[in-house]
């Protein structure tokens, strides 16, 4: 596993390790891991919704407006369990 040095300010520091204290983690690292692996998880989320979006306004249907197009991609996110 590589080795990354990052520098934080003394609250920032002193939050990460007091979560890794505090909560289900055994080191500061495996806070930030656990971080890392949420916001993957987080974007990947946002870019299926993005797709499906793309894809509601590619399809010309003049029917539905923006707020109406958002609802039908939330919707197919949803079944998708996004």
């Amino acid at each position: 596993m590589a080795t990354m040095n990052v520098s934080l300010s003394k609250a920032d520091e002193d939050w990460v390790e007091e979560r890794a204290r505090t909560d289900r983690y055994d080191t500061p690292a495996d806070y930030v891991r656990d971080l890392i692996e949420r916001d993957r998880i987080r974007h990947a989320k946002i870019q299926a919704m993005q797709g499906l979006v793309d894809e509601a306004l590619a399809s010309g249907d003049s029917e539905h407006g923006m707020s109406e197009i958002l609802e039908i991609a939330r919707a197919r996110a949803s079944a998708l369990g996004l």
